[in-house]
């Protein structure tokens, strides 16, 4: 690797990631070096057709993280361990044909659910939430939102009572901070996954987890309680970027005003060009070389981690000339990634709806919405990850609350 790898964090990632990814381009080509926290060396991908090559071919980029050339020197306080883990028995970590029979056993417990039941939860719970802060006429609709729908409505799917929604909340946010608090939300996510498991394979009900213990590949119950973990980490933080993203698109650019004052007309326009132009997951870890290669210019060694630049690959000027464009109802994004890892189908329908949901009833019940600080001031999570606002302040006419009516 060369000795001009880029640092893969700082504050450019959380200011201005286009143009950081735009000078990756200019001075490496499709494929940058780039360094992980400790100076753990890895590739990033920013070329649109190289990823798909690397996202299209599981033999020669793996998910097998056993791989990886980097184990002897990683700590084992490494902060990025949750993320790139070894040895862990979910799917992110399976590969050939177990994977195939485990993606089939996750989509089809997922799409056995009633979409209409769905968009009914969403509903519910974006209804509480704005009941919460509508009478008030001002709200943060990260924190007091976005941050807390997506995994109530998963919770519920999964089988969860709504009484136990609030603490997965606490506990997923609190683990998805990485804070003092971090370890302890795993902890309780981990404790309540497991409680559900072993519930639902003594009484089996019509939810997602009685369906995947039903599956009949036969997967254990670890099998299946590590796979919920992911579903329920995937599905939420990149679903709550999601709406922050969009209604920030929408509070700030002209281009969307006619529907945020019109209701829902073009909301799903103004979703999908977040997913082109402001991706919820930014940079995703990883694949890894089987064997040496070579991968847009560069020497790949056999063992190197490679990471998709889902949010570069989107931008690439090689197939998005006019950049600026509106990209309509253009969906060849990698924003839920691809190849036979990207997120399952019914997944990411689910988090559509859940999302779309989520800002149509703000659209519906605050119609004069407006944003409470400059547009400038708005800041970003510091991560090179999973790109999203730390708040999102808003003013608004006080309404009374719904009251579940």
């Amino acid at each position: 690797m060369t000795t001009d790898a880029v640092p893969l964090g700082g504050p450019r990632f959380q200011t201005d990631p286009a143009q950081l990814y735009r000078e990756m381009r200019r001075d490496h080509g499709a494929v940058t070096p780039v360094l992980l926290d400790g100076g753990v060396p890895a590739w990033l991908v920013l070329g649109y057709r190289e990823l798909h090559q690397v996202t299209g071919d599981p033999v020669l980029f793996s998910r097998d993280s056993e791989l990886w050339n980097q184990w002897d020197v990683i700590p084992g306080d490494w902060p990025l361990l949750p993320m790139i883990g070894r040895k862990q028995p979910s799917i992110l970590y399976t590969v050939g044909e177990r994977h195939r029979e485990r993606a089939a056993m996750i989509s089809n417990a997922l799409e056995e659910g009633d979409p209409s039941e769905l968009r009914r939860h969403a509903e519910r719970f974006a209804d509480e939430l704005i009941d919460a802060v509508c009478a008030a006429g001002e709200a943060d609709l990260i924190g007091q939102y976005a941050m807390l729908l997506p995994v109530r409505v998963l919770a519920r799917l999964f089988g969860f009572s709504d009484e136990e929604g609030p603490g997965l909340v606490t506990a997923l946010n609190d683990m998805i901070d990485g804070g003092e608090r971090a370890l302890a939300g795993q902890h309780h996510l981990a404790t309540s996954m497991a409680e559900l498991v072993a519930a639902r394979r003594a009484m089996p009900a019509d939810d997602v987890v009685s369906r995947m213990l039903a599956d009949p590949s036969g997967f254990t119950e670890e099998e299946v309680m590590q796979d919920l973990m992911v579903m329920l980490a995937a599905g939420h933080q990149p679903t709550a970027d999601w709406i922050g993203n969009s209604l920030r698109l929408m509070l700030t650019d002209d281009r969307f005003a006619a529907s945020l004052f019109g209701g829902r007309s073009s909301v799903a326009e103004a979703m999908n060009e977040v997913l082109w132009e402001d991706a919820p997951s930014q940079n995703v870890a990883g694949r890894w070389a089987s064997r040496d290669t070579h991968l847009g210019g560069h020497h790949i060694r056999a063992g190197d981690l490679v990471l998709l630049g889902l949010q570069a690959a989107n931008s690439d000027p090689q197939v998005r000339p006019h950049g600026s464009a509106l990209t309509g109802g253009n969906n060849a994004h990698f924003s839920f990634g691809h190849g036979e890892h990207r997120c399952p189908f019914p997944a990411q329908e689910i988090a559509e709806v859940i999302a779309r949901t989520g800002i149509e009833v703000v659209l519906d019940r605050l119609p004069d919405i407006d944003l409470a600080v400059p547009a400038t001031s708005l800041a970003r999570r510091p991560s090179p990850w999973l790109r999203g606002l730390t708040e999102l302040p808003v003013r608004f006419t006080p309404t009374p609350a719904l009251g579940g009516n």
